[in-house]
This record gives structure tokens, C-alpha cells and sequence, in this order.
């Protein structure tokens, strides 16, 4: 963005309108920004001057003509100073929002070296909204630029964004896409939601009184007090670690006066950051000369393990146990100083398994780990002390989507849920409601809204139970009874043991068969099967699907459907056996239910082999026949 002739009351534009961006095509598209009161602007754009002038408080607007895919176009603002946008096209615009599933980055997905390399798709655009939990709307985003696809650009923008972007702008002959990423990991729905939107939700209106009396400095400082209160000192700057240099792990420091706890512990959930660990064993002749393993378990969120002053091993994982091999030269006989720095990224941190996974294990016995160490929280972020962005409803929509709202898209495309699965009968109001507030601030009318349904997740369980991410996912099941909504599944692309799979490539594309589908009017197969109805037969049941014209078909060798359970009248489901009769119907029956009266399909966080899907690849959608009480509120 070139700007001439600054002064103290120039033209200032949002950081959203700059060089590079893309318009929503076939629409009118609105510039704005501020100036000096009643001073006239005049905007140039693809042969048309189009004037205005700013009104009482510095405000100015002017809508652009409504064109067709093209450009690269030039725009030039002319005040009592000027600004030049260069490399402006005509495209689609998508906003893609949500927590860290939609924020997880093009480097961290599947293939990640490859997709960045071959990322060359310079009419691709991408904007990144950075921001932070704000208790009023904001008129401006804090920072931003809108930048060309390329390997230099991509790695760090969403992975789910992208993928989705690309296929759109394959499919759709090469036209220009704009992505526009606004998303926070670990966030709830209801801090994305509009205040008129909380207003007009029931289960939100204690959440919103409490919002309304809240005092930000006053906030800030009992955090402070508290911290410091639990700590004795509020560390700013890990004096364990200096130019690299790992103080803390040395052999010969002093640490008489450090605190004895207990581990495995988490820390106090008021604390994120840096903290240390040290702690001594005893080897024998005979065990140092045959080296040993540390099993250390689950260490959050990331850690650097020293013995003896050397750097034995790091991981970064709230999830993975730590195991590291030491060999025999690395090894004291008699006593061997354990040194473990952990940095927690956010919620509870620090040793987090169990007192028997931690041991060293040596060739001739097990010596145990668990028990007394010495600690010390060694650095708080300041962060700490902001407002968090799940502690009321409206936070990150405030700073991260109200200044987007004049701005014209085409629609949105959404991946969030994981953090309201223990309120899963409750985001089936609380999600319809903020898809609505945000066709309303947005004044598009019923834009296109596309959503994922959350991935599989967790280990798989080996009798059926209750499942919140399964209550969760029929919640979101039920928002398609919007307008103009879409629902991609995830359900076949998670791993046991990330809640962030890397296969966000199927993630996209699945997105983009319902945006050509819906919005590009593409004959395209765009969903799984879904389930239609239920038919009881003596001890059989039917299941008729909607197959969305494409017929059903099982994805093993065996020919068995997997996923499916049944109960009775009390309630207690069963493991059920299932096969296809026909190209939209399944038979299900259970020699341990005497008479049928609800079946269930893929319930559970994990439902593990579901493999019922359609001829064009896609999974069938989740399921139960029953309405009986949620387990989540």
C-alpha cells in the first residue's frame, strides 16, 4: 500500500482494504475509513470517479460498481492526502473461522513440504485477523495484510482455509479466491457470537448480565494479585534458560531453597509458562553401564529433559508420553540429577500422568519417578493477565469479525466445536444463533455458511456408551435446518491421539463439494448419506438413508458395516451386526436385544471402523433413531 503526503488528519483506511485484496464479485463492495470531519474524498476505480465526504465524526463510505471475476484493478483515495491499492482482483471472498482446527497451519498438515513448494497460485489471496478478546466492538482490526498464494506465504495460513481455497479456484476455471482467516484454537462458540445475538439466546443471558458489570483493570490486576499471591513473585523472563544455556539443568546449582511437590501434578490452572522440574536417582555400577530408559509419561504442553547437564530428549505434545533412551556414557553410578524444563502454552500444565508411568528403567529393575520434586515457575506470560476469550460471550467477535462485517464475501466456512462438546444439547441453539447474527451484522442476507462436523477423536471404547462429541456433532446435524448451510464430515479423518488431524486436505475439499454444490450451483455429490427413517420388523431393523444420489456402499473387504448399535426399551445398547439390501437401505439386527426400539450409528468421540459410505467416497453421517436425554446440557 503506497501512501503519499501523510499529515495528522489524513486518510486512514482499515486493515482489511489494502494492495492485493480480492472483491467479492457481482456485488457491490463498500470502501470506508475515517478522515478529517466533512472533508471530501474521491475514490477512482476501473474508469469510474465516484466522491463523497466524510460526515460529523470523520466517517466516510462509498460502495464500488458491482463487477464480474478480473483485475488486476488499481484504486486511488484522494483526500487532503492520497493512497494508492494495487493488485486488486474480482473473485470470491470466504471468511474461515473457528478454533484450532481451523487455525492448525498448511505446515502442520499432512504432506506439509510438498503442498508449501507446489502452493504457487498468485490469484489466490490470503488475509490472516490477528486480535484478542475485547469486551467492545471494534471499529478496526489490530493489524493485517493481504498477501499472494505462494511457498513464501502459505505455511503459516489454515490449512483447512487453504485447501478449500485451492479447490475452489480449480474447479471454478482459475477465478480469484480471498481468504480471510479469523481464528483463535481453544475457543467456544459463544465468544464468536454477536451481542445482539446473545441477547436474544436464553441459555446466555446470566453470561451476558456478568459481561455488562465487568471491569477490564480491575480484571487484570486481582490476576496479578492472585499469581503472585500463589507464587510469592510474578517471573517475567525464565532465569533457568540464558542465551540458550540451560542454568537450571546444571549439576552443581544451588536449589536448596526451591519447593518440594508432588508429581505427577498439574500446576495450578492460574498459571501458563516456563517451569522447572530437578530431581535425583541412585544407579548402580552394573545398571550405568547398561543405560536405561526415562519414562517420564505425559508432559504439558512441551518439554526439554537433561540428565547429568546433557539434553537427553524434547518433545512438543500435551499428548505423548515421553520415553528417552540414555546410554551408558551419559550415566552417573550413584546419584544422577534429572533436570526437566516444561512450557505450558494454556489450561493446566506440568506432569500430567500417572505416579506408575514414571520410572527409570534400567536392565535389572524399575526405580520409581513419582513422588517429591523440586519445582519452580521460572516465567508468566503477560498474556496471562488479558482477558481470556472463552470467560464471556462476544470477545473475539468484537475484535476479530465485527471490523470484517462491511467487507463483502461470498460466505463463510467454520470449524469449531471441540470446546462446547460439554454443552452439546445447548450449541444446538447457541450455533444456529450465531450463524444468524452474523447474516444479520453482515446485512448479505442468508450467505452461505459451511461447517464441519468434529473429526473422531480419543481412544476407541470397547462397549457403547454416551459420547459428547457425538451429541455434539447432532447438534450440528440439526443446524443444517438453516438456510444455505453445509456440513462437511470429519468423522473417518481423525487420529486417537491429536484432537488436531493432519489430513486437513479432505477437510477442505469436502467443504468445497458443498460450496459447489450449494453456492456454484455444480452437479456435484456433496454429502454422505444421512439418515432418513427407521422401520422395526420382529427383531430387524431398516434404516432407510437420503443416499444424495449416490448409492450406498461399505468400505472393507469383508462387506460388513461397522459402527451400528441397538437397544431395547431400557435403554442399554448393544455391538449390532449390519448389512446393505439394497442402495439406500441397511438391515441391522442384535441377537442380544430381544425387541428393538433404537439404533445408533458412529455414536461415540471415537466411533473408530465406521465404514458405511456412498459411491462418490463420502461417510455417512452420524446418527440415532432415539430422542432420549442428552448426557450434556
Amino acid at each position: 500500500m503506497l501512501r503519499i503526503q501523510v499529515a495528522q488528519a489524513d486518510i486512514r483506511l482499515p486493515k482489511i482494504l489494502g494492495s492485493n485484496m480480492v472483491l467479492q464479485q457481482g456485488r457491490e463492495n463498500l470502501l470506508w475509513g475515517w478522515a478529517d470531519a466533512q472533508e471530501p474524498i474521491t475514490v477512482r476505480f476501473a474508469g469510474k470517479t465516484l466522491q463523497t465526504k466524510t460526515d460529523k465524526q470523520g466517517k466516510w463510505k462509498i460502495s464500488l460498481p458491482s463487477m464480474e471475476y478480473g483485475g488486476p484493478y488499481t484504486i486511488q483515495i484522494q483526500g487532503k492526502n492520497a493512497i494508492e491499492l494495487t493488485n486488486i482482483l474480482i473473485g470470491e471472498v470466504w471468511v474461515c473461522s473457528g478454533q484450532s482446527n481451523m487455525g492448525m497451519s498448511v505446515r502442520s498438515s499432512l504432506n506439509a513440504p510438498q503442498e508449501i513448494a507446489e502452493a504457487n497460485y498468485p490469484k489466490i489471496r490470503l488475509f490472516v485477523v490477528h486480535g484478542k478478546a475485547s469486551t467492545t466492538p471494534a471499529e478496526d482490526l489490530e493489524n493485517g495484510e493481504w498477501v499472494e498464494c505462494s511457498p513464501t506465504t502459505v505455511g503459516g495460513f489454515s490449512g483447512v482455509g487453504y485447501y478449500f481455497g485451492r479447490e475452489l479456484h480449480k474447479k471454478l476455471s482459475g477465478i480469484p479466491i480471498g481468504l480471510i482467516n479469523s481464528s483463535v484454537g481453544g475457543t467456544n462458540a459463544e465468544t464468536w457470537m454477536n451481542a445482539e445475538a446473545v441477547k436474544e439466546s436464553p441459555d446466555l443471558q446470566e453470561s451476558y448480565k456478568k459481561l455488562s458489570a465487568f471491569d477490564p483493570q480491575k480484571d487484570r490486576q486481582e490476576k496479578y494479585d492472585r499469581i503472585k499471591d500463589y507464587l510469592g513473585e510474578f517471573p517475567t523472563n525464565d532465569a533457568g534458560m540464558r542465551n540458550g544455556k540451560a542454568l537450571y539443568a546444571a549439576t552443581d546449582l544451588q536449589d536448596d531453597d526451591w519447593p518440594l511437590v508432588q508429581a505427577p501434578t498439574p500446576w495450578n490452572t492460574l498459571i501458563d509458562g516456563v517451569g522447572w522440574y530437578r530431581k535425583e536417582f541412585t544407579l548402580t555400577a552394573e545398571e550405568a553401564k547398561g543405560g536405561i530408559a526415562l519414562h517420564l509419561s505425559k508432559l504439558d504442553d512441551n518439554d526439554i529433559t537433561w540428565l547429568n547437564g546433557v539434553q537427553v530428549g524434547a518433545t512438543n505434545s500435551s499428548v505423548e508420553d515421553r520415553i528417552y533412551v540414555v546410554d551408558a556414557p551419559g550415566l552417573k553410578v550413584g546419584k544422577n540429577l534429572l533436570a526437566i524444563r516444561i512450557v505450558d502454552t494454556g489450561g493446566s500444565g506440568g506432569m500430567k500422568g500417572k505416579p506408575e508411568e514414571m520410572f527409570v528403567q534400567t536392565d535389572a529393575q524399575r526405580i520409581a519417578l513419582g513422588g517429591k520434586w523440586k519445582h519452580k515457575i521460572t516465567e508468566i506470560p503477560a498474556k496471562l493477565l488479558e482477558l481470556n476469550a472463552n470467560e464471556f460471550p462476544t470477545l473475539l467477535y468484537n475484535s476479530m469479525i465485527n471490523p470484517l462485517t462491511p467487507y463483502g464475501i461470498q460466505g463463510v466456512v467454520w470449524y469449531q466445536g471441540e470446546s462446547n462438546t460439554a454443552n452439546a444439547e445447548e450449541y444446538s441453539r447457541t450455533f444456529p444463533a450465531l450463524i444468524k447474527g452474523w447474516r444479520q451484522r453482515w446485512g448479505q442476507g442468508d450467505f452461505p455458511f459451511l461447517f464441519v462436523s468434529l473429526a473422531n477423536v480419543g481412544i476407541p471404547k470397547q462397549e457403547p456408551s454416551e459420547s459428547n462429541f457425538a451429541e455434539l456433532r447432532e447438534s450440528q446435524t440439526k443446524t443444517l435446518s438453516l438456510p444455505n448451510t453445509g456440513m462437511a464430515l470429519a468423522i473417518d479423518l481423525g487420529i486417537p491421539h491429536d484432537i488436531h488431524p493432519p489430513n486437513k486436505q479432505d477437510v477442505g475439499k469436502r467443504l468445497a463439494l458443498n460450496a459447489l454444490n450449494k453456492t456454484y450451483q455444480k452437479e456435484v455429490v456433496y454429502s454422505g448419506p444421512m439418515y432418513q427413517s427407521m422401520k422395526i420388523q420382529d427383531k430387524k431393523v431398516k434404516i432407510t438413508f437420503n443416499i444424495m444420489n449416490s448409492e450406498l456402499v461399505v468400505k472393507d473387504r469383508y462387506g460388513y458395516i461397522h459402527g451400528f448399535t441397538m437397544a431395547g426399551s431400557d435403554k442399554k445398547f448393544y455391538w449390532a451386526q449390519a448389512r446393505l439390501i439394497d442402495e439406500r437401505t441397511v438391515e441391522v439386527t442384535c441377537d442380544r436385544v430381544a425387541t428393538p426400539v433404537a439404533v445408533r450409528y458412529g455414536w461415540a468421540d471415537n466411533p473408530d471402523d465406521v465404514n458405511l459410505y456412498n459411491q462418490a467416497g463420502l461417510p455417512a453421517n452420524p446418527f440415532r433413531t432415539d430422542n432420549w436425554a442428552k448426557t450434556t446440557p
